[in-house]
């Protein structure tokens, strides 16, 4: 269960993030997808509601700030400025892996948020294949009452696990035990990827299980292959990674896959997504929520009020997409029908 690496490991990935190219070599495949414009909307611009409610809790507007990290008083900082401005902006987080907060007391203030945000709907997160390394459903509700949080993330992330050198693969008879933790969890339980999405097979085999939601976390934005890519010295190995670069399902695809394959539960949507109207297809295309982290990410490093300036942007884009469109409410904007190229 101990991984000595895992502080560093998380400042290496803040670093690369936000001084490196890590775009994966794929589109969202959004760009293929437009709205029809309705020049007679017959509604007015503050008739559009974006506020809906994910497991009890309301959340004002469609955004999620998507889990991004924690372990380390610099991360600490960034989740505080993040969860602020999710309380100032009515949207929903994540938290980034709280590995770290299990095995190192000193981490787990990087996760504690809930003191300026007891409004916001909030995730804790967890490797999913953590549960083949000894971690249990004990230590999913741990973290869950750690941080009070609404939901319990468990991530999938193969194809980065099998490029870290300290890299977790045992991935063998792991929906047994994602099903056993959403059967004795007292909070819903989403999975979500990281970045390659998750196809109608996966989708399937998780709402069998009994996940609540699915984060589809599709390509078209951050690659892991290529943030591990980064931290890798030997050449043989960057080779390895730099041939991921184009791996994964886009994101527009996976939101469908998803649908398809779990046609009962919510979808999030993240994998890219840069703007109001990129969350706006993805509604339309089957999402309830559009997730957002790089761009985030670049605005916690400046201030709490650089990412609320940020999220009140993309909401406006929402709001003016639904209203050019001819959608009052987020259900209304799930039943649109795109144009695609």
């Amino acid at each position: 269960m101990d991984d000595p690496n895992i502080t560093s490991r998380k400042t290496d990935h803040i670093r690369i993030n936000l001084e490196k190219d890590v775009l994966s070599g794929l589109t969202t495949g959004l760009e293929k997808y437009h709205f029809i414009h309705q020049a007679l909307p017959e509604m007015d611009l503050e008739d559009v509601q974006l506020g809906q409610d994910i497991f009890g809790r309301e959340v004002k507007i469609p955004i999620l700030i998507s889990s991004m990290t924690g372990g380390t008083h610099e991360t600490g900082v960034i989740n505080r400025r993040l969860a602020e401005a999710a309380q100032a902006t009515g949207a929903a987080m994540g938290l980034g892996s709280m590995r770290a907060a299990l095995v190192d007391e000193d981490a787990k203030h990087s996760f504690m948020v809930r003191d300026i945000a007891p409004d916001i709907f909030l995730m804790a997160n967890l490797g999913a294949v953590q549960l083949n390394y000894g971690f249990t459903v004990d230590h999913c509700q741990m973290i869950v009452e750690m941080v009070g949080a609404d939901a319990l993330v468990l991530h999938l992330n193969p194809v980065q696990e099998a490029l870290q050198p300290e890299g977790d693969t045992r991935f063998a008879n792991l929906l047994i035990k994602i099903e056993h933790v959403c059967k004795a969890l007292s909070v819903p339980v989403v999975v979500k990827e990281v970045g390659w999405g998750i196809s109608e097979k996966t989708a399937r085999y998780l709402a069998d299980a009994g996940v609540a939601a699915i984060d589809v976390a599709g390509a078209g934005g951050t690659s892991w292959s290529q943030v591990e890519m980064h931290r890798i010295n030997a050449p043989r190995k960057v080779e390895v990674a730099a041939a991921f670069r184009k791996w994964g399902i886009p994101t527009a695809e996976s939101i469908q896959m998803a649908r398809s394959g779990a046609p009962g539960l919510p979808i999030f949507a993240s994998g890219g997504l840069n703007n109001g109207i990129d969350i706006a297809k993805c509604i339309a295309l089957g999402a309830c929520l559009g997730g957002l982290a790089g761009k985030l990410l670049q605005a916690a490093v400046e201030s709490t009020e650089e990412v609320a300036e940020t999220i009140l942007q993309i909401k406006e884009e929402i709001q003016i997409c639904m209203f050019a469109s001819g959608a009052s409410c987020v259900g209304q904007l799930q039943m649109m029908t795109l144009i695609k190229d």
